[in-house]
């Protein structure tokens, strides 16, 4: 449901009681953790329990499962996930009763007011750039509050109030939250086309992160490695932006080399305009995770911080929830989950996979995600998993779409090209599909923005 940003947004502690329509969403969960941090009632609903949702009752916060429009009961302020249908009971009561009655966007900017936010967008690798700018901003002592698309293992959350007015927050362009946030600083880690459900076109969607860059105030760092991104430099100078390029094309300000992927690490030097900054060690595999690092260190640099504690921090970041997230082993086989649900990411995460498994046999299972992506890119998916050793691919996640019979996750398994490729049907039974092919010494890797996040649990209970 598209629910229309209001044009003056107060800032949280004026809302009153807040409700969240699918509190247990990546940026839902996160927008209210931040608001019961600061003292604000706040409440949800969700379709389905959850580990986020159990985690968000442990954290004080009421949270109902199914929708019913008692939940709204004292409530001040509903904010709606844009997975919500109008027919949700939550938001036709809350038309009814008159409350107020916010998109995600509108809530995020009611956080912002008052901070100095770090905005981080692009099409891919949002999460990680965040993570990681918050872990070395922490490294470094500025005590940042943060809002992560994902929990971040070495943080222990998807998002917190910091001691400082610096809040690093991820900008969501899915359904063009991010044109409603004033940032002081941003990222923009690619532009590579998405979400053209919403946008429409591919000149569309690239016409908004230039809308993005005409909101921030002070600087922007630019992926130096993608034509998207570098298509930003003119208009962000025109606007007086200071603009760093960041990356491992020869023009970047802040400028990688020698990058080395080895096992589930990935090490590389770093110079700013010349200037060796010495040695960085990641965490996690992968020239991506690898960029993702450079925009992130350019950013704290660029607010003062300590280059040597920023690189520290770095370091200690060891990756987010479903983001090349090692589940267990099992009868040999290595698990592994990640979001990954566009060609571009899945030949990255391929590529990161393929250096964890050190020459053993890759398995990917694979849900598309949205039928309208799959009609766009389902060719190129089946081309991007061609990567893998053997391909099984769910059935597409729907999400808030409607089926279609002329496209299926057949489209995808036609266009792998090499290894051995099948479908595998509902994800309730991939498990089962899975574990007869599977033999030791495996690396298996479920990928998908659905719930195939369910599949390596149960392939892992399976093996045990």
């Amino acid at each position: 449901m598209r629910i229309p940003v209001p044009g003056d947004i107060p800032p949280a502690q004026e809302l009153g009681a807040v409700h969240f329509i699918g509190i247990g969403g990546a940026g839902l969960s996160a927008i209210a953790r931040l608001m019961a941090q600061q003292g604000i009632v706040v409440s949800g609903s969700d379709a389905n329990d959850s580990a986020v949702v159990q985690a968000l009752r442990s954290e004080g916060i009421q949270c109902y499962v199914g929708h019913d429009a008692a939940h709204l009961d004292g409530v001040d302020t509903v904010i709606a996930s844009t997975a919500v249908r109008e027919d949700n009971p939550e938001i036709v009561e809350a038309l009814r009763r008159g409350v107020r009655l916010w998109p995600r966007s509108a809530g995020m900017r009611s956080i912002m007011e008052g901070r100095r936010t770090i905005a981080v967008a692009g099409t891919h690798g949002k999460t990680t750039t965040t993570g990681m700018l918050t872990c070395a901003l922490i490294a470094a002592g500025a005590a940042p509050s943060f809002a992560i698309g994902a929990e971040v293992a070495s943080l222990g959350a998807n998002a917190r109030i910091g001691r400082s007015d610096l809040l690093v927050a991820e900008a969501d362009e899915s359904d063009g939250a991010f044109l409603h946030y004033s940032p002081e600083g941003a990222i923009v880690t690619n532009v590579d086309a998405d979400h053209l459900d919403n946008y429409g076109t591919v000149e569309a969607y690239a016409a908004a992160f230039g809308e993005f860059i005409a909101s921030v105030g002070g600087f922007v760092i630019l992926n130096a490695d993608d034509p998207g991104a570098r298509a930003l430099i003119g208009p962000a100078r025109q606007r007086g932006l200071e603009v760093l390029l960041a990356g491992f094309a020869d023009d970047a300000d802040l400028r990688g080399r020698d990058l080395v992927v080895e096992g589930s690490e990935s090490r590389l030097a770093a110079a700013l305009h010349g200037v060796d900054l010495g040695p960085v060690r990641l965490s996690v595999p992968g020239a991506h995770y690898a960029q993702d690092a450079l925009l992130a260190l350019g950013a704290g640099l660029l607010l003062g911080q300590n280059v040597d504690l920023l690189i520290a921090g770095l370091t200690a970041y060891t990756g987010a929830n479903r983001r090349m997230q090692h589940l267990g082993t099992a009868g040999g086989i290595r698990v592994y989950d990640s979001y990954a649900h566009h060609p571009t990411e899945i030949r990255a995460d391929l590529a990161a996979a393929r250096s964890i498994a050190a020459g053993a046999r890759l398995v990917v299972a694979y849900q598309p995600h949205l039928v309208s992506r799959t009609r766009l890119y389902g060719v190129e998916m089946g081309e991007a998993l061609s990567g893998a050793d053997r391909v099984i691919v769910a059935d597409i996640y729907l999400a808030r779409e409607d089926p279609d019979p002329a496209v299926t996750s057949a489209l995808i398994v036609d266009a792998v090209d090499g290894p051995p490729a099948s479908l595998g049907g509902p994800v309730e039974g991939l498990a089962q599909v899975l574990v007869p092919d599977l033999r030791p010494g495996d690396l298996l890797l479920t990928l998908g923005a659905g719930d195939i996040t369910t599949v390596g649990p149960a392939v892992l209970a399976a093996l045990s």
